[in-house]
């Protein structure tokens, strides 16, 4: 097993974090003094005051004066990892960024079966705070002359211009994958330094699987949690 090479500040954020998540730091907990908690990690108060400013930006932590540090009352949002955000759920906004028709990605390509595609780009916010970041690509050969190249809001999104087209989205498969965010990232949802981003490489398919959306989707990781429900039965594994 290898060392935690990280320096102290980080393993106590990383510590302290952890017991919060897991609830084991309750929302509303005041955490003890910077000395008395530097005493029992041996560590010095700077190495405390730097964990907390870490989780303070990231909204785990916040001070009261003349009281003290206390857990911040502040959930992940869950996403439910086969859904998208509900249009309708109040609170959520959703500003167009960009429409452009490009050559895709490689990877973007080689799920969509073609090079050219109409991108969509959007910021989504909830409550008027930034939490997703979202390139969405359509092949061109479906795409081109539709509402999807538009860049006005579609009603009833790109679900129903799909339907409309005669490709219905049947269903979708995720990747999920976690790493630094970009430069573009993190100044568009002002992701705390440190922090990871979850992202989301979705292919949407119509009948006969045919690909007709390519979805990469940018979450801060310390806004999220991702939720799967799958039903297993034993007689499945036989």
């Amino acid at each position: 097993m290898k060392p935690d090479t990280r320096d102290q500040s980080e393993r106590i954020a990383a510590d302290l974090r952890a017991q919060i998540m897991a609830g084991q730091i309750p929302p509303g907990a005041q955490l003890p003094s910077i000395p008395a908690l530097a005493a029992k990690r041996g560590v010095s108060t700077t190495a405390v005051q730097t964990a907390w400013r870490i989780l303070k930006a990231e909204g785990y932590l916040v001070s009261e004066t003349g009281k003290g540090v206390f857990v911040r009352d502040r959930h992940q949002f869950t996403v439910n990892a086969a859904a998208y955000f509900d249009p309708a759920e109040r609170g959520v906004k959703y500003k167009l960024l960009d429409v452009a028709e490009v050559t895709a990605p490689a990877d973007v390509a080689a799920a969509l079966g073609e090079e050219r595609a109409v991108l969509r780009r959007r910021l989504t916010l909830r409550q008027d705070e930034p939490v997703e970041l979202s390139w969405s690509y359509y092949p061109v050969s479906l795409a081109a002359g539709t509402p999807l190249a538009g860049r006005g809001k579609i009603r009833g999104g790109a679900p129903q211009v799909l339907h409309d087209l005669g490709y219905p989205e049947r269903e979708f498969v995720d990747r999920l994958s976690v790493r630094p965010p970009t430069t573009e990232e993190a100044e568009a949802l002002d992701i705390p330094q440190g922090v990871p981003v979850l992202r989301q490489f979705r292919t949407v398919y119509s009948a006969d699987e045919r690909p007709v959306e390519v979805s990469v989707i940018i979450k801060p990781g310390h806004l999220y949690e991702l939720s799967y429900r799958q039903s297993v039965s034993m007689d499945d594994r036989k």
